[in-house]
């Protein structure tokens, strides 16, 4: 299975969950409010402007956008907002790097430490587990922004590792020095990506058979529920036959 094929099926999936247990406006809101530090202008923020668009297309009501840009600008003095990253084992040994949103991290850390202990894993210290990983650049929209031809012209020409189609989405992948480059020049084409930042790849996937796979994927999903959970990045191999089963669910 690719990379593309990967992330986008499990970010349907978590987007699917998240709009289910009522839990994406919350989310939304952390993201939009630590994107807002770096001004709370849209048009002069991009970072911003994807987490504005992205509360958009989740139907977040307009108020509460304003009110998570006012909190994250400074205007508003609500608590804190801080992006943690926690690293750990899950079940069967697949290491995992768990970004969080927070204002308190001592709730973070025990719901974390709690949910881990109780499948069989363990927090682990910081750097125990993100050598296993690089740290990539990606951008991810419909093709009907730009078609793949230009697409992938573009890519090459910043940079890109990578580009790649498929269900009518397009996402380009390369290194990090690569992200503002194509940001700027996918902003010239009138492209505004779905999904744009940095993320965690790992170097070396850890394959188990299907029944653990599920298994163990379960526990991921589990930490994806935490509230303070933005994004968890785990080794864990997902085969074709493991996707399938976890979509039939």
């Amino acid at each position: 299975m690719s990379g593309h094929s990967h992330w986008a099926t499990i970010r349907r999936k978590k987007g699917a969950a998240d709009a289910k247990r009522g839990q994406a406006f919350t989310r939304l809101a952390r993201e939009i409010a630590i994107a807002a530090r770096g001004g709370a202008d849209p048009n002069n923020n991009f970072q911003l402007q994807l987490a504005v668009e992205r509360a958009r297309a989740q139907n977040m009501p307009k108020d509460s956008i304003e009110r998570a840009i006012r909190r994250g600008s400074g205007e508003d003095k609500d608590a804190a907002i801080e992006e943690i990253t926690y690293e750990g084992y899950g079940p069967q040994g697949v290491a995992l790097i768990i970004e969080c949103l927070t204002d308190n991290r001592n709730r973070s850390v025990s719901e974390l430490r709690h949910q881990l202990t109780r499948s069989g894993g363990s927090m682990a210290e910081n750097g125990a587990v993100s050598w296993q990983f690089d740290r990539e650049a990606y951008f991810y929209f419909p093709s009907s922004m730009l078609d793949f031809e230009k697409a992938f012209e573009l890519g090459v020409e910043n940079g890109a590792d990578d580009v790649s189609e498929e269900d009518g989405m397009v996402e380009i992948v390369g290194p990090v020095d690569s992200f503002n480059v194509i940001n700027k020049s996918l902003r010239e084409v009138k492209v505004i990506p779905e999904e744009a930042g940095l993320r965690m790849v790992p170097k070396q996937e850890l394959e188990l058979d299907l029944e653990r796979t599920i298994q163990v994927y379960r526990t991921i999903e589990t930490i994806e529920e935490l509230d303070d959970v933005q994004n968890v990045y785990h080794n864990l191999k997902l085969t074709d036959e493991a996707m399938a089963r976890l979509e039939e669910e």
